[in-house]
Formats: C-alpha cells, structure tokens, sequence
C-alpha cells in the first residue's frame, strides 16, 4: 500500500504495477508525483476505480489486464495516450476520453470453468469500445473479443465505421468469429494492411454463445453461416483444407474493393493438419497485393507491446 504522503518520481518514465491492493487516491498521488511518466502498466489493480490520466501530459503507452475476478480499473479518462493494450473482464469498464489513440489492441478475459457468461453485457461493452475506436488508425482485436463482435452481428446490431488502416486479428478460425471480420472488414474502408494470425486466444465456449442464441430465438446452425451461405469448421482444431481455401476467398471478396498494399495469413502450427498444396488460393488479378500463408510458432512475439 503506498503511504498517505507526496511524492516525487521526477526521473520516473515507466511503471509496472501488478496484483496492488491500490486505492484512487494513491494512485493520484503516484501520477502528480512522476511528470515524466510514458508508460503505465496495470495487472490486477483490484481496488482502483478511477483512472485519471488527463494530468500525465507525457502518458503515452497504458497497458491494463483486467480478469474476471479483479474489478479495478472501471472508469480511465486517458485524453493524451497513443498506444492502449486493455485485456478487460466481464465486469464494466468505461473510457471517458480516447482523443489521442493511434494505437489499440484488446481482449476479453473469460474463464470457461466458470460457466458464467454475459453475453448481453459484453455485447453492450464491445459495441461502445468500438465507438471509442472509430479514428483509430492501428487495432489489433484477439479471440474472444471477435466471437462477441460475431456474436452482435449475428443478431443484427448496427456497427460504427473506422479509419483503421492496419488491422491485425488473432484468433482461431473457425465459424464462431466469421461474422464479425467480415463486419469490420466490410467496415473498415481505409484499410492498407490486413494481418490474420490463426491462434489459439479464444476461451468463449462454443455450447454457451449457441445456448444464448436459442434462448433469442436464433437457430445457431443458420446463424453461422457467413454471407455467401458457406459454413465453416465449428471445432477450433478442425481446420481443413477447404476450410482455409474459403476462409482466403472471404478476406479477398471483402477487401476487393480496398486500396489494400498487403494481407498476411499466419496459420498456428496446430492448423496443419493438411499440406499447402492442398489450398486453393484464389487469382489476385483484380488486387495488387500479396497473400502469405505460413507456419507460425505456438508462442507469441508482441515486442514487449
């Protein structure tokens, strides 16, 4: 717990605080006391509710990992941060301002085991963290917060337009995420640089987003399908050949119409179950760019980001 008193980091430009039982106003007096701070990190802050940046002039990097069990923070007011990296829970979290963001990638922290899912809830968050993120020019979005971006377009909630120009996305390809890339592409018309790693981040399991849409009244057999009426793998490990081949024609058909310099595909290692030369690619005449299907390592590099 950091002591009632001022304080005075004036050298201070990064700081790591993790599993810290630290209230709003420590908090207040660590940002007023450290002018030159440029990257905050905050790994299960429980206690914290309010995050207010709007002093720390030089802020440009905040990193938050929240988990289904830690609250904290729930409220960021960050008007001069450029890179965000929030890994949020099932538990609200709200930014006040974002005017500053170039750069962003989120997730969603759920555990399977304990069969608790708000899906309406999530839906609600997700949908105003993408309002947040229209003017962004760089997102990268993990697996389960695109199984809830899916989730909203299958039961036809509207989607704001971004600027985003390059969009990463890392999840499993399987048909629990085909809706909503084809929403944020399809939404996304400034694009010039797409990247797809296929990896495993999605813990959202599959009979809970199926059970929530029957209870709606949706047929998720139907639901599932993407738009050209192709249904996808329903297992995250069942990626075959054809499967791959349609997932290249989905990005292709809705990028066409983009400016697009460049579109890389990394398949995790645990997706080749068959041999690249079982893969279809479709012609690229019509686009001036590049496909690149590759073997990727099982662990991530992130340069520390």
């Amino acid at each position: 717990m950091v002591p009632a008193c001022s304080l005075s980091w004036t050298s201070l430009k990064k700081l790591y605080l993790c599993n810290c039982n630290i209230s709003d106003e420590s908090m207040a007096k660590i940002l007023s006391g450290s002018p030159l701070l440029e990257s905050l990190t905050l790994y299960f802050c429980d206690q914290l509710r309010v995050l207010d940046l709007s002093k720390s002039l030089r802020l440009r990097t905040l990193k938050i990992n929240r988990n289904i069990w830690v609250l904290g923070p729930t409220h960021i007011v960050a008007p001069h941060i450029h890179r965000l990296r929030l890994t949020n829970s099932q538990l609200p979290c709200t930014f006040v301002n974002l005017s500053s963001l170039a750069e962003a990638r989120l997730d969603i922290c759920i555990v399977p085991i304990t069969g608790i899912f708000e899906a309406d809830f999530l839906q609600d968050m997700v949908l105003k963290m993408l309002e947040k993120l229209q003017n962004v020019e760089k997102l990268t979005f993990e697996g389960n917060f695109l199984q809830i971006i899916s989730l909203a377009e299958v039961r036809g909630v509207p989607f704001p337009m971004f600027k985003v120009k390059d969009l990463t996305l890392e999840t499993v390809i399987f048909q629990y995420v085909i809706p909503g890339i084809e929403r944020l592409l399809q939404n996304s018309p400034d694009l010039k640089k797409l990247t797809i790693r296929a990896r495993d981040t999605n813990t959202i399991r599959e009979k809970d987003i199926n059970n929530y849409l029957q209870l709606q009244g949706l047929n998720p057999d139907q639901c599932w399908r993407s738009k050209d009426g192709v249904f996808f793998n329903n297992l995250p490990w069942y990626l075959e050949s054809k499967h791959a081949t349609s997932f290249v024609e989905l990005v292709l058909k809705n990028t066409k119409t983009l400016d697009i310099d460049k579109i890389v595909i990394l398949l995790n290692e645990r997706y080749l179950r068959f041999k690249f030369e079982e893969l279809a690619i479709p012609t690229l005449s019509h686009n001036n760019f590049s496909i690149a299907l590759l073997k990727m390592p099982m662990t991530s590099n992130d340069d520390d980001w």
